[in-house]
């Protein structure tokens, strides 16, 4: 999976983002309609009840026949990801943040064919490509386009400017990385044009489909797009 990985359209989702809904129905409908990446993001969950989410994604994936070209990670929580994997359920790997679990600590126990993804501000982003190794690394989260409630703390600075990245900033970015950018922070369909002539690989969104009262439609909308 890590050397056929498909960033093009990924779904990052928890409880706190569905309004009630099923996670495991919202990304069976996004999957349906051509998603390729899931991201299980519950900052406010116990790690039980985030293993059987996973188990849940694993299974709705799985029954559209799909494990082998949709990618599931978990959000920041390696114990998550090592518990689920000794369980049985096909997690892909993780996903985490600057101030999260180091990458190469991830790598060591995840092994060497987990997908390990990195987020951070597109300008933290621009400085990490420039001075670290990201041989651990196998894609970058960057952002935000826009402010974002489901993030707010995105893009926020010591002094509390919510900073949105620029189309230009996303273009360098994507010049310089050795590895695939995938953009959110707030990404509506209307974006994904000038989005994709930066040239990343992909776009994430949360409440654009995990908050939409028709998720199949607004997944189907923002993938045909894309590709258009």
């Amino acid at each position: 999976m890590r050397n056929k990985f498909d960033l093009s359209a990924y779904l990052v989702i928890g409880p706190e983002n569905t309004n009630g809904r099923p996670i495991a129905r919202v990304i069976a409908e996004a999957v349906c309609a051509g998603f390729t990446f899931v991201q299980i993001r519950a900052k406010h969950t116990d790690a039980r009840e985030i293993i059987d989410l996973t188990r849940a994604a694993a299974d709705v994936i799985a029954a559209q026949e799909k494990s082998a070209v949709v990618t599931l990670v978990v959000n920041d929580r390696l114990d998550v990801v090592l518990a689920a994997r000794e369980q049985g359920v096909k997690v892909d790997g993780v996903h985490v943040g600057q101030t999260d679990i180091p990458p190469d600590v991830c790598r060591k126990h995840l092994g060497a064919d987990a997908i390990i993804g990195l987020s951070a501000r597109t300008s933290e982003l621009l400085d990490y490509v420039s001075h670290c190794d990201t041989s651990c690394i196998d894609y970058f989260g960057a952002g935000p386009l826009h402010a974002t409630p489901t993030k707010p703390e995105a893009g926020r600075t010591a002094s509390g400017e919510i900073v949105t990245r620029s189309l230009e900033e996303l273009t360098q970015l994507h010049r310089i990385s050795p590895v695939p950018v995938v953009v959110g922070g707030g990404v509506k369909a209307a974006d994904l044009p000038a989005l994709k002539a930066t040239g990343v690989e992909g776009f994430f969104v949360v409440s654009a489909v995990a908050g939409a009262m028709h998720p199949y439609a607004a997944a189907e909308e923002l993938v045909r797009i894309w590709h258009e």
